[in-house]
Parts: C-alpha cells; structure tokens; sequence
C-alpha cells in the first residue's frame, strides 16, 4: 500500500506541472490576443480618420462650391442693381424736378425712420 500513496503524489504534481506549463501557455496566448486587438482597433482607428478626413474634405469642396455661387449670384444681382439704377435715373430726376417737396418730403420720411431704427439701441 505504500507503494500507491506514492504513486498519487507524483500523479498530482505531474498534474500540477502540466497545469502550470498550460498555465504559462494561456498567459502567452492572451498576451499574443491582446496585442491583435490592439493591433486591429488601431487599424479601426485609422479606418475612422480616413474616413473623418474624406467627410472632411467632401465638406470643403461643397463649402468652396457654395462660396463661388454665392459670389456669382451676388455680382448678378449687383449688375442687376446697376442697370436698374441707370435705366430709372432719369425717369427720377425728373420726378424730383416736377415734384421737389414731395422729394424732400419722402427722403426726410425715409431719413428719419432709417435714424429712428439706427439711434434705436
């Protein structure tokens, strides 16, 4: 009987031995996991930031788009403006040299409510 205690000891350190060897294995292989996770989220990163960056640029080429229609729209409408004025210069000036106080009249009325909105602070 003797002869089987010892054999159970040495079967429980086998045991344990090859325990701690799977033991150190697990370790190593959850080292290795790790850095692949890292490795994965940092090319998830960078994914991201190419993709920001895309937006980004997409962002900037409609904001310079819009800026140029604006500048466009805003000279037509400048043009427009121009030749309004020219094409009913006249007609005004003679409406002011038939009718010069009510001339004076409306460009006080228009004065003063354009100082009453100004001064209005």
């Amino acid at each position: 009987m003797a002869a089987k205690k010892k054999a159970v000891p040495s079967n429980i350190d086998a045991r344990l031995t090859q325990l701690r060897r799977d033991f150190e294995a697990l370790q190593e292989d959850v080292k290795g996991l790790a850095g692949d996770v890292g490795m994965a989220a940092s090319e998830r990163a960078q994914m991201a930031m190419r993709s920001a960056e895309d937006v980004a640029d997409r962002a900037m080429r409609l904001a310079e788009e819009a800026a140029r229609e604006a500048k466009i729209a805003a000279v037509d409408f400048k043009d427009d403006a121009e030749e309004w004025a020219e094409e009913n210069a006249e007609s005004l000036r003679v409406q002011v040299r038939e009718q010069p106080i009510t001339a004076l009249l409306i460009a006080g009325g228009v004065g003063a409510f354009l100082g009453a909105i100004f001064l209005r602070r």
